[in-house]
């Protein structure tokens, strides 16, 4: 007999005296092998162990870019643009996954190119409206406030004449602005109804801090950004010092002066301290709000006092436009 033969004979008297153990052995034989399987595909379909280093894409113009990302199996997709006229258009402003960054073949790189030219929006008419609610019409348009002008009228906060580009915006305009302009509203103040307080902004964004301005009544002065910052990644940036502080009362249309910094650390700091300084001034200002409301009071109640003892006496005579009589 074979030695083949001899382990089938063999294996066939194991199956017939343990039965259950060779089906369980049979059973783990089967796993085992499918593991193994699953595996070896795993390993080809992601490509384990392949690495590419993603190029840098910024400064070159899309269909070049195109060629180097093909030459290291590299798929790109544009899913933003920019207009920025120091830049040609079609130029990679940015991307993400960033250059260097270790990838595997395949990877999708998201790229933001630079518009061939400016887009352009209609401006809607925002006259005979409120502040706040003309800010949102003009930001849901892609347009910001570039000044606010305030008169005397006894509607405050309401819009009353719009200008853009040095040209009034009237009911029936078709006048389009390019998308990020500024729009300069003349809005109404009523003589002594025309003070606000300073917001919080530390830790807002730009846009989120210019939009919290403008729904005060109060005006965006000088910006300044921390070195490294660009129009790239100004997006990222957060406020961390303005000027005047929060919680100061200050006259309707007043200039707030921001600083922005990446730098989230130095962010937290000044949130910190910007809060306290706040709590303190806010405390201040109420304190002395009830001061001059106990003032106010107190004058009245002397008024009618005064007024109370001075009514003059009839002495019980009558009054008329004729005379007097008993």
């Amino acid at each position: 007999m074979s030695v083949k033969q001899a382990s089938r004979t063999l294996i066939e008297r194991y199956k017939q005296q343990y039965p259950l153990l060779w089906n369980i052995v049979l059973i783990a034989a089967i796993i085992l092998v499918l593991a193994v399987a699953a595996h070896l595909v795993m390993q080809v379909g992601t490509r384990h162990g392949a690495r590419r280093r993603v190029p840098d894409f910024t400064g070159l113009r899309l269909d070049e870019a195109q060629r180097v990302a093909h030459k290291n199996r590299l798929r790109l997709y544009v899913n933003d643009s920019l207009f920025v006229p120091a830049y040609e258009g079609g130029v990679v402003l940015d991307q993400l996954p960033e250059g260097g960054v270790e990838v595997k073949p395949g990877r999708t790189i998201y790229l933001t190119i630079n518009s061939f030219r400016e887009k352009r929006v209609p401006v809607p008419y925002v006259a005979g409206r409120s502040l706040r609610q003309a800010k949102n019409m003009l930001e849901i348009a892609g347009l910001e406030i570039a000044e606010l002008i305030y008169r005397p009228d006894i509607a405050t906060n309401y819009v009353l004449e719009e200008f853009c580009e040095r040209k009034q915006v009237l009911e029936d305009s078709k006048i389009e602005a390019g998308i990020g302009s500024g729009v300069t509203l003349y809005v109404g103040a009523e003589p002594g109804n025309d003070a606000t307080v300073v917001p919080m902004l530390v830790g807002f964004s730009l846009k989120q801090a210019k939009s919290r301005l403008w729904e005060l009544g109060l005006n965006v002065g000088r910006i300044g950004f921390d070195e490294g910052i660009n129009l790239l990644n100004q997006r990222d940036a957060c406020v961390y010092i303005q000027s005047p502080a929060a919680e100061r009362t200050v006259t309707l249309g007043t200039r707030v002066d921001l600083r922005l910094t990446l730098d989230r650390k130095k962010v937290e700091e000044q949130i910190e301290l910007a809060e306290k300084a706040a709590k303190a001034l806010a405390a201040e200002r109420l304190r002395a709000e009830q001061e001059r409301a106990d003032s106010a009071a107190a004058a009245a109640a002397l008024q009618e006092a005064t007024d109370a003892t001075t009514e003059p006496a009839t002495d019980g005579f009558r009054y008329d436009n004729e005379g007097f009589f008993d």
